[in-house]
């Protein structure tokens, strides 16, 4: 087993020349602004759409045809999203994807939401994801989302974010009368329909009944525009109310909520960004509801990875669609998604011969799924030592990881929803403390490892080896 000597040797800092260390706080500094204004799937699409605007990218559908160095982008449904760089190389020879997800455990308000009690207004939520419960008592929680009235109108909700503007919270039971719920199991001790959000408690004058209610529904009114049947076509979710920062003496980690797996979103974006002309066209994949099993039809169990193959060659001239087969069976993809980190106050569930550690530089993993890598996808060996050669070849710090011991869990991606088409995908993201909780930590120097990893495979020519850093 690695020792203490050993794990010091392979720390990626160490690894990084200082213009690299300058680049990697650069980066950090840069991230953190990011998940302090990408709190949703909607916003980070929308700052995803703003960034392609803003380097040059196009709307795919304002195009009529397709050329080597087009930078175009595609948007559906506020929540998934895709950025293009064409290569100079045919569409139908394949693409180099980097698919990554926007979505992030929260808590979503329910449909009729709204409720007084005991001299108190709440808001029922229906907690989106892998959460442990109890860790979303007692904080400060804000407030996101749309409101869509029966005339279409739509009213943008975000409350919470700011200083010395109002926030909210779930409360949590006083230690003194808690006996029995301390008794209980840890996935026990708060239940799913304990996960009401306080939102107010001064009655108004109207009525007999329900004065507070009325009072708050007033105010919604009057303030934002919103009624109690609004609520029915409402997409409003609760999400922690403190900022990304820092961590550490030596500011070397970013502490935030929603780094699963808005840490992939940042870096494959900034790799897209910056990408000079790729031999291969280059794809960037943000969608949706990946914690809850990539469904929907902004998930990539939808026909969205296909529908966007399918329109490049149609605007390419190539309207067969055994092309568009081919052009994603010839692909090559990273599967951007976060990992788990040795936690040192929790070693017991972890085998550090192939676990990943924080500051090691981006994990790759071969394969994913749980019970007997049961819903996993399993790469190709030909195809990892493919993505092993491009790292080393371009000093990307990088590392193995599985998610725990074999028995104590696991977890999906959507590489399988990739894999379908025939094409060549890999696990491929940054290690993080804190998984699923409401403030997970990332280190800056698998931040900058991911954003290169990400930028060599995008910018990668498989027909001529290992590419080059750029």
């Amino acid at each position: 087993m690695a020792g203490k000597d050993e794990r010091t040797r392979k720390n990626a800092w160490l690894k990084l020349d200082d213009d690299e260390r300058r680049m990697a706080f650069d980066l950090g500094t840069r991230y953190i602004d990011f998940l302090n204004q990408a709190r949703t799937e909607r916003e980070t699409t929308e700052f995803i759409e703003a960034k392609a605007r803003e380097y040059g990218f196009v709307d795919l559908k304002t195009v009529s045809g397709i050329q080597p160095r087009q930078k175009l982008y595609m948007t559906r449904k506020n929540k998934i999203s895709a950025l293009i760089s064409v290569g100079d190389a045919p569409l139908e020879d394949g693409f180099n994807i980097v698919a990554s997800h926007v979505d992030c455990p929260r808590l979503d308000l329910k449909p009729m939401p709204l409720y007084e009690t005991d001299g108190m207004v709440l808001l029922k939520t229906h907690y989106y994801g892998g959460i442990k419960k109890y860790q979303w008592t007692a904080i400060p929680l804000a407030l996101h989302g749309v409101v869509v009235k029966k005339d279409g109108s739509r009213i943008t909700i975000r409350l919470g974010e700011e200083p010395g503007e109002l926030a909210f919270t779930i409360t949590d039971l006083l230690p003194h009368l808690a006996r029995e719920q301390m008794e209980k199991k840890m996935s026990e001790g708060v239940g799913g329909e304990s996960l009401n959000i306080l939102v107010g408690s001064i009655p108004g004058e109207d009525g007999e009944q329900e004065r507070i209610k009325k009072a708050i529904l007033k105010i919604l009114q009057e303030r934002y525009g919103i009624e109690e049947n609004d609520f029915t076509s409402a997409e409003l979710e609760a999400v922690p109310a403190f900022p990304a920062r820092d961590i550490g003496f030596d500011r070397s980690m970013v502490g935030g909520y929603g780094q699963d797996d808005r840490v992939s979103v940042f870096t494959s974006l900034e790799a897209m960004l910056n990408l000079q002309r790729p031999q291969r066209t280059a794809v960037c994949i943000f969608a949706d509801k990946e914690e809850i099993g990539s469904v929907g039809n902004t998930g990539l169990r939808s026909y969205f990875t296909e529908n966007l193959a399918a329109e490049l060659l149609h605007r390419a001239g190539a309207c067969d669609y055994y092309q568009v087969r081919k052009a994603l069976a010839s692909s090559h993809a990273l599967s951007a998604d976060v990992n788990a980190a040795v936690d040192p106050n929790y070693e017991q569930v972890f085998e550090k011969m192939n676990n990943s550690f924080l500051g090691e530089g981006v994990v790759v993993t071969k394969y994913t799924g749980s019970r007997g890598k049961y819903d996993a996808s399993d790469a190709n060996p030909e195809f990892v030592a493919w993505v092993r050669r491009i790292f080393d070849d371009n000093r990307v710090p990088w590392q193995i990881g599985e998610l725990g011991k074999v028995d104590e869990g696991g977890g999906g991606t959507v590489s399988q929803y990739l894999a379908r088409y025939g094409m060549e995908v890999l696990d491929c993201g940054v290690a993080l403390l804190g998984m699923h909780s409401p403030f997970e930590v990332t280190s800056k120097a698998d931040l900058y490892a991911a954003y290169k990893g990400y930028h060599v495979f995008l910018q990668a020519d498989p027909t001529r080896g290992a590419g080059l850093w750029v």
